[in-house]
């Protein structure tokens, strides 16, 4: 299949990510990790997050599959074109960072950018990872709509079958609508947990209230 070149392989309309702004999950991540620390961003999209990473004092390597997603990283990141999910650069950072809920991923991908996490990071490094809250009420967010910046988000359909999301989500910018459908696995945090183990990780804390940022360590 052809994707078009405005569409990320994941099916993360380009556009829209060039217009979604920071909603404070740097200034959170920031806190977690040591000063200065090398972070290395798996699924970096458009660079959102890399730019105030780089303002707080990171070195940042931004990792997407998407050169038109890459084309907006700012060139003070260093910018790898790959696959987060066999990725293999041959040094460590500091910091791991996995944002667009990549731990959530489906057949395997979840753990394997967990993996590719572990591989790349220094031993006394960590990881800050974007995840699904678990018990998040999917049938109850249907319909429902947010803003970030510019782009009004609303999830237009969810389906749990047999422990895996099916859903979509709908942005629109002034007058413009774009579909995104995905698929996630749904983690309880048990399963979370262990999913961590197997990667060579421990759970450390969660981040924030809701449950949707995690720090994990080394075992």
């Amino acid at each position: 299949m052809t994707i078009p070149p405005d569409v990320a392989p994941d099916g993360s309309p380009v556009e829209v990510y060039r217009r979604l702004p920071p909603m404070g999950e740097a200034e959170l991540i920031h806190r977690a990790v040591p000063d200065g620390a090398s972070i290395l961003e798996l699924g970096a999209g458009a660079g959102r997050v890399t730019r105030r990473l780089l303002a707080l004092g990171h070195p940042v390597t931004a990792v997407d599959e998407s050169p038109a997603m890459l084309a907006e990283i700012p060139p003070e990141a260093e910018a790898v074109l790959g696959d987060a999910r066999g990725l293999a650069l041959g040094r460590r950072f500091g910091a791991v960072l996995l944002g667009s809920h990549l731990v959530n991923g489906v057949d395997g991908a979840g753990p394997a950018c967990l993996r590719v996490a572990r591989s790349h990071l220094a031993s006394d490094g960590v990881v800050v990872a974007e995840v699904y809250p678990p018990g998040f009420d999917w049938g109850a967010a249907i319909g429902r709509s947010s803003r970030m910046g510019e782009v009004s988000v609303t999830l237009t359909r969810a389906a749990l079958v047999a422990g895996r999301l099916d859903a979509e989500v709908r942005y629109e910018v002034g007058g413009r609508v774009w579909r995104q459908p995905f698929t996630a696995d749904r983690l309880t945090e048990t399963e979370l947990v262990a999913v961590l183990q197997a990667a060579g990780f421990e759970l450390d804390r969660w981040l924030d209230r809701e449950r949707g940022w995690l720090l994990a360590r080394p075992r």
